[in-house]
């Protein structure tokens, strides 16, 4: 047998430049493995207390529209900016049992029909590992009764959450916004 010909030399030494050029381009780019585990469903039941008036209000209001003016028994005009740090009761009376808080923003986005909410808001609970919580980002129809919102992410014992949370205006002071909500939680996490 000969020596090659030119061109399958020049094959075969652009093949191992290739591979060569693959093997650092491996080597550079660290792929982390999280094992996650098995999906876990995880069902949550507590009180939202947002409050806006009174001596300690717990949602703030932060921006307005230049046209946003509050109608009688609408607290929150359509553009109002909240920033919040909503208590989480175990049931519905301020003075149930804390089991978490609920940081965030929300925004009034009904501008002709009754009022409606966008939320971001990550939900930490108390009785899960330190840092554990999941997150809302969802339209909230205010004047329906019973709602869905989106979970869309989570972290501690509810990484990589997504699921629902079903929730129930259980009070509301159409006068300064006060409200309890009732939320019902179905999480899928790792």
């Amino acid at each position: 047998m000969g020596t090659p010909s030119p061109l399958v030399a020049a094959v075969l030494i652009l093949l191992v430049v290739v591979v060569s050029l693959q093997g650092d381009a491996a080597a550079t780019h660290h792929h982390h493995h999280y094992p996650l585990g098995p999906e876990k469903v995880t069902t949550l039941h507590f009180y939202l207390h947002d409050t806006l008036g009174g001596k300690d209000p717990r949602a703030v209001l932060v921006a307005h529209g230049a046209k946003a003016t509050p109608r009688s028994g609408d607290p929150t005009p359509f553009s109002s900016v909240f920033a919040a740090d909503d208590v989480l009761t175990e049931g519905p009376q301020r003075t149930s049992r804390v089991v978490g808080s609920a940081q965030g923003l929300y925004v009034a986005t009904g501008k002709d029909g009754p009022l409606s909410l966008v939320m971001g808001m990550d939900f930490e609970l108390t009785d899960y590992e330190q840092g554990s919580s999941f997150v809302v980002y969802s339209r909230n129809p205010v004047a329906v009764d019973r709602r869905e919102l989106a979970v869309v992410g989570g972290r501690g014992a509810f990484r990589m959450a997504r699921g629902f949370a079903l929730l129930r205006t259980h009070y509301l002071d159409t006068g300064n916004g006060d409200a309890i909500i009732e939320y019902n939680v179905t999480l899928l996490h790792h």
